[in-house]
């Protein structure tokens, strides 16, 4: 009788602990870059329903706009056994950490929820990790974009150019009211981003295909790869003295007051102009970059859990159940300018800029035009994206003469292979 009782409370003192251990509020330690005021509010539709559901947020933000500098972080953080719960991260970079076994599998969550038939199949390869789902993605954002002040242009007289050579005639029209054509931040990201663009509008998605994804040594030192840099060359000229070092968000900042008229950007763009109160159509306009229309370059916000024990902690499962809820997937990217990573949700709450977005998205995913952005970690791994970079870079700032950047590219990205 003596040990039964002993193991009634034994028994009953491990109910206790499992009951206490349940009571307490759970939490998620979570590294992104999200800093921006477009961005930040975003972000806290997420928190917000997460703390609904009894998860507190622990924010662990690394400001910097391409996310190297939380990457260098994250990996210190790792390298010291302290990992966080959650991290956002973006493309090739997500199989490079599934790969050291650190991340949790989220294919239960997916499975219940439908993640395969609801996301598109190009982003498959960086989302899952030997056919298991290891990623959350929160949106799609595309990149070929340009963002343009309504009021600027109209006191142009012009319209919303279409092609390369409309594109340069405004930008030409511009300058010469003395107004700042092209706003920029001079950060190797940003102008990736441009040369995605025009990569894309000078060779068209197959040559893309070849030249970003393929690599493909003919295709990046060609007669097309040529014309590519002197067209960075020629928008080199439409920018203010003052761009280096510039953040992205400041450089929409400019657009946003009026004192640059046009944006080469990502659609994180929209968040800010929606953050300063701006109308899509009315006080903004969101085009495709000139000549790549029915394509869509993009990059997708992503969310890895790390291993904490065996499975999942339960704050851990609730966030990536969330992140891929229809309505968080809605009410995030209205406010974060990108659209939903679920191609199954409504385009009711959102602007002209989000329902063209949209549209544009299924489009390119039905005619295989959805290309991932090397600019942003989709097309190739870190090592090659980082030799392009270096090219792109020192070609906009004058340290590499145009006739000589295709072989150096050639030679950078062979290098980094």
């Amino acid at each position: 009788m003596k040990r039964r009782m002993l193991l009634l409370g034994a028994g009953m003192a491990a109910l206790l602990t499992v009951g206490v251990a349940r009571a307490q509020p759970q939490s998620v330690e979570v590294i992104h870059w999200w800093t921006s005021g477009g961005e930040a509010a975003a972000l806290r539709v997420l928190k917000q329903d997460l703390q609904q559901q009894g998860v507190t947020w622990k924010d662990a933000p690394v400001a910097g706009g391409g996310g190297a500098a939380a990457m260098t972080t994250l990996r210190a953080r790792v390298t010291a056994g302290s990992p966080p719960d959650a991290s956002q991260m973006l493309g090739y970079a997500i199989q490079d950490w599934a790969q050291l076994g650190v991340l949790a599998d989220l294919t239960p969550i997916a499975t219940k929820d439908g993640w395969d038939a609801a996301i598109p199949k190009a982003l498959w390869p960086f989302s899952k990790y030997d056919g298991k789902w290891i990623a959350a993605p929160v949106n799609f954002h595309s990149t070929n974009w340009i963002w343009v002040n309504t009021a600027d242009l109209d006191k142009l007289g012009m319209k919303p150019p279409t092609t390369w050579d409309e594109l340069v005639t405004v930008l030409d029209k511009a300058k010469a009211a003395g107004m700042i054509p092209l706003a920029l931040g001079g950060q190797a990201w940003q102008e990736a981003t441009i040369f995605d663009s025009i990569v894309l509008t000078t060779g068209g998605p197959d040559f893309y295909k070849k030249s970003m994804m393929e690599l493909d040594p003919a295709a990046l030192d060609s007669p097309t790869m040529l014309k590519v840099f002197q067209r960075m060359a020629t928008l080199r000229g439409f920018v203010d003295p003052n761009f280096s070092g510039r953040d992205w968000n400041l450089a929409t900042a400019m657009v946003i007051k009026g004192d640059a008229l046009m944006q080469i950007m990502g659609d994180w763009a929209k968040g800010e102009f929606v953050n300063a109160h701006k109308v899509a159509g009315q006080d903004f306009g969101c085009y495709r970059f000139p000549g790549t229309q029915g394509a869509v370059t993009f990059n997708t916000d992503q969310f890895v859990f790390f291993k904490k024990g065996k499975d999942l902690t339960p704050a851990q499962a609730q966030m990536a159940a969330d992140i891929e809820s229809k309505s968080f997937q809605s009410a995030f990217n209205v406010i974060k300018g990108s659209v939903p990573a679920r191609t199954d949700v409504p385009d009711t709450a959102f602007d002209a800029c989000g329902k063209k977005g949209i549209a544009d998205l299924k489009e390119a995913d039905a005619h295989g035009t959805l290309l991932g952005s090397m600019a942003h970690g989709y097309a190739n791994p870190p090592a090659v994206q980082n030799a392009m970079y270096d090219v792109i870079t020192r070609h906009f700032n004058g340290q590499l003469k145009t006739e000589d950047a295709p072989k150096a590219l050639a030679d950078a990205v062979a290098a980094a292979k």
